[in-house]
């Protein structure tokens, strides 16, 4: 079915190239150069959709796929316009390659539905069970265990049932969640599951996040993990800080119209200031000023008070609520980047009267200032505005252990697909500042 797509993607778009763009080009194209152009398409077809998840059919729902497959076919389409204006050393007409993305859409929305319909015939969902210690990772883990279409949840084991017990239970089942296990119990069942075939799903800790980015030496013909405080390379700081300079400052000029019309909609709302500062942490615990246009009340916290919005905050004006939907409030940290407060990938900066309560009851909240703070990261793409700190914090971790100009750029471009999805700016629920230790224990 994938292959299927990428041949029909591919095939739509040579007609289109033959038909409206060979005889534009500077240099006509023949033969073996037709066939370069296809590939060229077929190649960034398939590493978009990957990227967004298009092609990710065992885990994702139609109108997923289509959603993300349509963003797919706008940066494929882009990409080989902009080859097309370079090849005819001018401006050649858009319409061609919209009729291919607006035919592409069409079928792509059929393939989903199908692709959809054949993988749930051919694999059912995976007759599973949870395994848990406390009641807060069972309620964590459950939440996955609601993909009823790739999952059966046929009961739920406290480790305190025993592992005679457990093993007895999970050997005739096909997949197990484990969560919340001390480390000795759960590589028992571990073992277990891989014995006998169970495919296990585990619900990681800190600590495990921390060991996935350690270093595999053999010392005394041992083998040894080394583990460390994050010291990226020079040369990746080096061009992560080249990219930032040269992101931020196109970002500038390009989106410079739409950061005057905000500004003056929040001056002519209420007479406000258009832009608020507010103290943010950066890397090693550093403060910096953030700048971002101004979504509240001018006297938002006029109780002293430090609190995240939420579901339905009045605080938020009418201007306000719009530019949060649409992420122009966030603009005006581009200057942030390119003075070097920030970055364009990272932990998202936290106020430190909020990570401080954080903190309180989860320590390790501040190894995310091991790097420099982000516009965007790990937790912004897979994550949510109120997901829980925990969460947060090892999908930090988690982009922290893999660090690499690759993924910055992965992350980047994924970025594109939650601007228009309202629950990742959902707020957190009535009557809370920060989540509470229900929220955080894992």
């Amino acid at each position: 079915m994938k292959l299927f797509l990428i041949a029909f993607q591919t095939a739509l778009f040579m007609v289109i190239w033959y038909g409206f763009y060979q005889g534009t080009m500077f240099h006509p194209y023949y033969y073996w150069g037709n066939f370069v152009i296809a590939g060229v398409f077929a190649v960034l077809y398939t590493l978009f959709a990957r990227l967004y998840g298009g092609l990710q059919v065992n885990t994702s729902r139609t109108s997923e796929l289509i959603y993300s497959l349509a963003i797919s076919s706008v940066f494929t389409d882009f990409s080989m316009y902009c080859l097309f204006c370079l090849l005819s050393y001018r401006l050649v007409n858009p319409l061609p390659l919209l009729g291919n993305w607006a035919i592409g859409f069409c079928f792509s929305m059929v393939w989903a539905r199908l692709a959809v319909l054949l993988n749930d015939r051919l694999f059912p969902p995976k007759r599973t069970y949870i395994v848990y210690d406390n009641e807060d990772a069972f309620e964590s883990m459950s939440a996955v265990g609601k993909m009823a279409w790739k999952f059966e949840i046929a009961g739920a084991l406290n480790i305190s049932d025993g592992l005679d017990q457990i093993f007895d239970t999970i050997q005739a089942c096909d997949a197990v969640f484990l969560c919340g296990l001390h480390s000795s119990d759960r590589n028992t069942i571990l073992k277990f599951c891989i014995e006998y075939n169970i495919q296990a799903y585990i619900r990681p800790k800190i600590g495990d996040i921390l060991v996935s980015s350690a270093t595999r030496l053999h010392l005394m013909n041992m083998p040894v993990l080394h583990c460390a405080r994050n010291s990226s390379s020079y040369w990746y700081r080096l061009a992560k800080r080249i990219l930032d300079i040269l992101i931020s400052g196109l970002a500038l000029v390009v989106t410079s119209p739409m950061m005057l019309v905000t500004a003056l909609a929040i001056r002519l709302y209420d007479g406000g200031p258009a832009l608020y500062k507010q103290v943010r942490l950066t890397q090693n615990g550093k403060k910096f000023l953030i700048l971002k246009f101004r979504s509240m009340r001018v006297d938002a916290e006029k109780d002293g008070v430090a609190r995240l919005a939420t579901e339905n905050d009045d605080r938020i004006t009418p201007v306000g609520r719009f530019i949060r939907k649409c992420r122009l409030d966030e603009l005006p940290q581009l200057l942030n980047i390119l003075r070097g407060d920030m970055s364009i990938v990272g932990p998202r900066p936290e106020r430190p009267e909020i990570s401080a309560q954080y903190e309180e009851e989860m320590p390790e909240f501040r190894l995310r200032l091991q790097v420099k703070a982000g516009l965007t990261g790990y937790a912004q793409v897979y994550g949510k505005y109120n997901t829980n700190p925990y969460d947060k914090l090892e999908m930090d971790l988690m982009y922290i252990a893999n660090q690499s100009i690759l993924q910055d750029l992965k992350l980047m471009f994924a970025t594109v697909k939650i601007l228009f999805m309202a629950e990742s700016t959902e707020g957190i629920a009535e009557g809370k500042t920060t989540a509470s230790k229900k929220d955080i224990t894992i």
